[in-house]
């Protein structure tokens, strides 16, 4: 049993990550800026212990991490900026180093190792190379396309007139990866240090074209549900991060070894596309 501080604990990946760690039999401290939020009272109810820390307040974080075995990262430009990400990475890591943690699991984005030009991916690889940097114990998971966001943000709004909008054409594949397996997965390597350490793992559960999204989208739906490709033009005039993500995604494309994964670690349990659209609750979601 290891005493596993997990950052961004209230948020899609962090949450993920307690839930899987702490069904695996490990000692949990959620870490947040606010402990007396609902989010981070249901983590105390499934067993965790509540800790908050801020990126921007060292001593949070030296008082948090200290005595913990090991530490899952989460980082954000999202809400601030990539300056702001970059910042905060590498005071994490810095208090991480400064705890003497037996293991650093950071969360990226796939390929964000290969020079993308994606803004928010670049800022991602910089606090990798910090890490690789600290003399820490370390492992990256670097996840595809998040599924969760295809049930929030204008997605879900063209869902409601029966658009699936993307920015992408039908026929190009998209590796994709919901937050339960980002956690199932990360819980795997932070109990497997021997096995994972010093390695940097690209991960996806699936790969899909828009046009079978939309399909799987109309069947887990129960009505009709057709891709509409948004110009990267329009998406450009919102953010140009994201624009720039897109372009990638549709030039270079975002390849993940899938089946390997699969083979490799069937214990994460992985989810199809189809699988984790038929386990959202649409007619709240939608309103309907």
């Amino acid at each position: 049993m290891l005493t596993i501080a997990v950052t961004g604990a209230t948020g899609a990946q962090g949450g993920a990550t307690v839930r899987a760690a702490l069904a695996a039999g490990h000692r949990v401290r959620a870490l947040t800026r606010r402990p007396g939020a609902p989010a981070a009272t249901a983590l105390r109810a499934l067993g965790a212990e509540v800790r908050p820390a801020d990126f921007d307040d060292p001593a949070s974080l030296d008082a948090a991490l200290a005595g913990a075995d090991a530490l899952f990262a989460v980082t954000t430009p999202f809400g601030t900026d990539t300056d702001t990400e970059i910042r905060q990475g590498t005071a994490l890591v810095d208090a991480a180093a400064g705890a003497r943690l037996g293991h650093v699991v950071l969360t990226s984005a796939a390929h964000a190792d290969r020079g993308t030009g994606i803004p928010h991916y670049e800022s991602k690889w910089a606090v990798e190379q910090h890490l690789r940097a600290s003399g820490l114990p370390w492992t990256v998971i670097a996840p595809a396309a998040f599924m969760d966001n295809y049930a929030s943000g204008w997605t879900l709004d063209g869902l409601r007139t029966g658009v699936f909008a993307w920015p992408m054409p039908a026929d190009r594949p998209l590796t994709l990866i919901p937050a339960a397996d980002i956690g199932g997965f990360a819980a795997l390597v932070l109990g497997r240090r021997d096995d994972f350490a010093g390695h940097r793992i690209d991960i996806a559960s699936d790969a899909l074209t828009p046009a079978q999204i939309a399909a799987a989208l109309t069947t887990a739906l129960g009505r009709p549900v057709t891709h509409q490709e948004v110009p990267l033009a329009q998406v450009r005039t919102h953010s140009a991060d994201l624009a720039a993500m897109f372009a990638y995604f549709t030039d270079a494309g975002l390849d993940v070894d899938v089946a390997g994964l699969r083979r490799a670690h069937p214990e994460v349990g992985w989810h199809t596309f189809a699988d984790w659209a038929h386990g959202q609750d649409w007619r709240t979601l939608l309103g309907r």
